[in-house]
């Protein structure tokens, strides 16, 4: 059946607004004729849409004759202001965007491990009130977070998790009570997918699968386009993959023994001293991790030392360099191996500071091993965004959210 003439103006409207977010200002011409509308239907969408407070001319075409083909309209960025939270064991990051994303604040705040919950609440709504303020922002229409841990598929909430802060939990409800926003939670790795998806190492995968290297582990899976977070919310829990090389086996309330035994960042470091390795952390939130798998990359990119003045790893530092590597990526291409053996995803990336700062190299190493030990075919890539994907994919997340309320159809 034919739409009605209301519901066929919603339609276009929202059409003309999608493409206003992806391809930056258009006049009414090439609204036209990326939308296929008439002139006079493209002509009363812009007036509804500027009436509405959506768009406004935000300049002037090149082109030679003038008139209202040559004005440019353009979503109204400061319609809505957003906020995105990177919720980690040892503090908080924030980002203020304006509703096309342009960042206009952050801030962050440490939060030590003998905080109570109730001042470690009021530090970071604290710290989101403060960078709102900063952005000129009156009020936030939509606040994206991401945290560590189980979010519940049927209520959108934080779960209860063992060996997680209590004030994650009460930080939701806080931000809920507090600001006049809608608040949205989702688990942290699955953020860092969607940022990598669409900003970062898998632009060109509608099927992949993310392995999160951070202070721990985990992974996100994107199937034909659709992020995958399961019956109970516990898609990627890979920190509690039994594997072989630990001493134990994980239970239902500790990883330890699992993935996250060969991976964590702990384990990891411990694995770098093994083989002599130190290094110093180029930021305060770096993990230790990071900062070895860094140190180990960059002194295998020089060759040893030689009668050059100019300074160069030494043949023990480059050999332990190299070991090192070689052992984390056979440790990696385990817990890789079993989600490919499961899900076929084709791509792996290597997520998290510990993926980033590994590259091309880690990367390799990873995909060499995986080749001999499946038979599906598996291409591994090193993360674009590293930690910052977390935020990246929270902003994302409040962006698209805040952009259905606006664009939605309205009553006439």
């Amino acid at each position: 059946m034919p739409a009605s003439p209301s519901t066929a103006r919603a339609i276009n409207d929202r059409v003309a607004l999608r493409l206003l977010q992806q391809e930056g200002p258009l006049t009414a011409g090439q609204l036209k004729q990326l939308t296929g509308l008439s002139r006079p239907t493209v002509a009363d969408l812009v007036e509804r849409l500027t009436a509405a407070g959506l768009i406004e001319v935000v300049g002037e075409s090149g082109e030679q004759r003038r008139g209202p083909n040559a004005r440019l309209y353009g979503i109204v960025a400061d319609r809505a202001h957003l906020a995105a939270l990177d919720v980690r064991t040892e503090g908080v990051s924030v980002v203020v965007s304006d509703l096309l994303g342009r960042e206009l604040a952050r801030a962050s705040v440490p939060i030590a491990d003998d905080t109570g919950t109730g001042p470690a609440v009021e530090q970071a709504v604290t710290l989101v009130e403060r960078a709102a303020k900063e952005a000129g922002a009156e009020r936030l229409h939509t606040v994206g977070v991401g945290a560590p841990g189980l979010i519940d598929p049927a209520t959108g909430e934080l779960r209860d998790s063992s060996g997680l802060p209590e004030w994650h939990r009460r930080l939701v409800a806080a931000l809920q009570e507090r600001l006049p926003a809608r608040v949205i939670v989702e688990n942290e790795t699955n953020l860092a997918a969607l940022a990598e998806q669409r900003d970062g190492a898998a632009r060109d995968r509608d099927t992949f699968v993310l392995l999160w290297l951070d202070h721990g582990t985990g992974a996100a899976v994107v199937l034909d386009g659709r992020l995958r977070r399961g019956a109970s919310g516990g898609t990627g829990e890979i920190g509690f993959l039994p594997v072989p090389g630990t001493s134990t086996l994980p239970s239902a309330t500790d990883c330890e023994g699992g993935f996250h035994s060969l991976a964590g960042s702990a384990a990891i470091a411990e694995l770098a001293a093994g083989h002599g390795l130190v290094a110093t952390a180029v930021s305060p939130g770096e993990p230790e991790a990071a900062a070895l798998v860094r140190q180990a990359v960059a002194t295998l990119s020089s060759p040893p030392a030689s009668p050059s003045p100019s300074p160069s790893p030494s043949p023990s530092a480059f050999s332990g360099a190299d070991r090192f590597l070689s052992a984390l990526a056979d440790r990696l291409a385990i817990g890789a191996a079993s989600v490919v053996a499961v899900l076929d995803p084709g791509c792996v990336v290597l997520g998290g500071e510990v993926g980033q700062v590994g590259g091309e190299v880690l990367a390799a190493r990873v995909g060499e091993r995986l080749a001999r030990m499946s038979p599906l075919p598996v291409e591994v890539r090193a993360s674009v965004l590293g930690g910052g994907a977390v935020l990246r994919g929270a902003l994302l997340t409040a962006r698209e959210s805040a952009q259905d309320d606006l664009f939605a159809p309205r009553s006439r």
